[in-house]
């Protein structure tokens, strides 16, 4: 498709005039009134000419396999052929949950494309905008491109000194740790050296063998740790652009990536006004590829979420103590009594893991200098939020659950911390 720049109506439309102020002061000058328009109408005809290329441009588009919600993805753009012009634009059009347009420049190479939702992400065609020399004419052509991108959860691990810590300890079991319940295995005894725990001296086997000995513990394997998503409406409202289920799924994969490098089983349970989906609990490094492509079926849901249903459903599938992290929401006291009940017997039989991601437009709100009286009301409300979101995770702590309520980029490593304590504490 070929057509005027802005450049070229502007310059007719500035140059279209001048002759009928000419033949208004002199009307002897009638033959030459209209040959301004006519060189401007010759300089778009030779502009278009030059700007067509003598032989066919060939594109191609190159884009992973895999993105990562919440980041940018980047699309390179090869251009072949001997009359490729020196400046151009490109766009892609990108089908997706929200269909778009994405733009870039010759000098970009490529193409970003931001990725808010999970999901299959098709690149449908190439757009290429280019002008002539004398920026008259631009020309637009269209490349079908038909690339698809499987979007997926991001678990790209965020690494810090606690969770090289723990990861160090609690895994391989280099430390000393308490046999408390079924969470640890006795492993060996050792001579007795300095800086070793004496609370951990076995006193019989010392008298029997005549030198202090001292027991050796290792985390057991083989528990069953299943993540519980909340796909209602209120996971699927956006922090920090990217909706809470995102954030969730993100953050439990990367925990599955480490518990089945420890040798646990993994499952997945997705449930809002009734069950979604659900894998039971199974061991093994190559279940997180299956994991990984599960958490595609966790769809966003407008329907509001049904505690009692998802609870009791779960709680009936799992016949031995397990782990369970709950990635869910709430909004006030009142919502959250009827999470209280089915928390309380949930929690009498398994070990709950209660994570929630917190939005800092509350704490924003509140800090923020109110300017006039709606901004001071608004300041009260975010305030009665907050108080009212942390008599919750009281509640729920007091119930014996592990609350964690952080900002996004923060749950990742404080849920791997949590795992790692459970592992090393021996409350499994």
């Amino acid at each position: 498709m070929i057509r005027p720049t802005r450049k070229a109506v502007l310059l007719f439309a500035g140059v279209l005039p001048v002759p009928w102020l000419l033949l208004s002061y002199r009307p002897e000058w009638w033959p030459f009134a209209f040959e301004g328009s006519l060189l401007v109408l010759i300089g778009l005809g030779v502009d278009a000419v030059l700007a067509r290329p003598r032989r066919q441009i060939q594109a191609r588009v190159d884009a992973p396999e895999i993105a990562y919600v919440g980041d940018s993805m980047h699309a390179a753009i090869t251009l072949t052929g001997s009359s490729v012009p020196a400046q151009y634009e490109i766009a892609l059009d990108v089908q997706a949950a929200v269909p778009t347009r994405v733009a870039g420049s010759a000098e970009a190479g490529g193409v970003a494309i931001p990725l808010r939702q999970r999901g299959q992400l098709t690149i449908e065609s190439l757009w290429m905008r280019w002008r002539g020399p004398f920026g008259l004419i631009e020309e637009t052509r269209r490349f079908p491109v038909d690339r698809k991108v499987a979007v997926v959860p991001n678990t790209l691990a965020r690494r810090g000194e606690d969770l090289a810590l723990y990861f160090r300890d609690a895994l391989f079991g280099a430390k000393v740790q308490r046999g408390w319940g079924e969470g640890s295995e006795f492993e060996s005894l050792r001579e007795y050296a300095p800086g070793l725990d004496p609370r951990f001296i076995d006193w019989k086997h010392s008298a029997r063998h005549r030198k202090m000995l001292v027991r050796e513990f290792r985390a057991e394997r083989n528990h069953p740790i299943v993540l519980a998503f909340d796909t209602g409406h209120l996971m699927r409202e956006p922090v920090e652009e990217v909706p809470r289920l995102d954030h969730a799924l993100g953050s439990g994969l990367l925990l599955a990536r480490v518990a089945l490098g420890a040798g646990d089983l993994v499952g997945l349970y997705g449930f809002d006004s009734r069950t979604r989906y659900y894998t039971p609990p199974v061991r093994g490094t190559h279940t997180f590829r299956r994991l990984q492509e599960s958490s595609a079926e966790l769809h966003y849901s407008a329907d509001e979420t049904n505690f009692t249903l998802g609870m009791a459903e779960l709680q009936a599938r799992l016949p031995r103590r397990s782990l369970i992290v709950l990635f869910t929401d709430f909004v006030d006291t009142i919502t959250a009594e009827l999470l209280f009940e089915n928390v309380r017997r949930l929690v009498s039989r398994h070990l709950l893991v209660f994570v929630t991601i917190r939005d800092n437009l509350l704490a924003e709100v509140f800090d923020g200098f109110p300017g006039d009286n709606r901004q001071i009301a608004r300041a009260v409300l975010a305030d009665d939020f907050r108080r009212d979101r942390g008599v919750v995770l009281e509640k729920l702590e007091r119930l014996g659950v592990h609350c964690i309520d952080l900002p996004p980029s923060e749950v990742p490593v404080a849920l791997l911390n949590h795992y790692l304590v459970i592992k090393q504490r021996g409350l499994l």
